[in-house]
């Protein structure tokens, strides 16, 4: 059995509130440090919880920085679910979901970056890498097929595809950001997608 595979049936170690504050603290150095370079030391000059500790809560460095990357982006996919929900108008559902996209914080989104990086070179990681991408997905796909069942949305293309566009849109759009290329207060990004996502919706709001 691989090591990877070892890891999907793997239990982690029990640990309470404190480890749980700890993994936020993780992926916070991982925003900063990234994937490759995050030590059990530098968590533990972040956090205050010695090495000693960390390794009981986690067992391996791996370990540790794979379930605060899940933990994560897990909880980055359960907000967007929520938010979707306060809506009953389909389109408006869907300027909130761009909107909460296009906002996504840097140090979120450089974690993201580095949860896909090391999702490249890991079975598990890749595997939710998957399933949080259908999750992601999700609340767009359903705005949009209540649209289209409610007579307001006359879609030029597959649902789908809209979808797959739109997520893949926004995700290219905030590399310039993460990277420094652009200033947040120079994003004008949003009125473009909006407009893009009316048309082929075929929807006039």
């Amino acid at each position: 059995m691989s090591m990877s595979e070892n890891r999907l049936t793997r239990t982690r170690r029990a640990g309470g509130t404190r480890r749980a504050q700890v993994l936020e603290q993780v992926v916070e150095v991982l925003s900063e440090r990234g994937y490759a370079a995050t030590r059990f030391a530098d968590v533990s000059q972040a956090s205050g919880v010695a090495v000693s500790t960390l390794q009981g809560y986690f067992g391996s460095r791996e370990d540790m920085l794979i379930e605060a990357l899940q933990g994560a982006t897990s909880g980055e996919v359960e907000a967007l679910a929520e938010l979707a929900a306060g809506f009953e108008d389909p389109w408006q559902q869907l300027v909130a979901l761009v909107d909460r996209g296009l906002s996504t914080p840097v140090p979120t989104w450089r974690m993201l970056m580095e949860f896909w990086t090391a999702a490249a070179h890991d079975a598990e990681l890749r595997a939710h890498a998957a399933a949080l991408a259908e999750q992601y997905r999700q609340p767009f796909l359903d705005a949009m097929e209540r649209g289209v069942e409610s007579g307001s949305f006359s879609p030029r293309f597959a649902v789908t595809a809209i979808v797959d566009v739109v997520v893949a849109t926004m995700d290219g759009l905030l590399y310039p950001l993460v990277l420094g290329h652009r200033a947040s207060a120079d994003l004008d990004y949003r009125d473009v997608v909006l407009a893009q996502l009316a048309f082929v919706l075929g929807t006039n709001p």
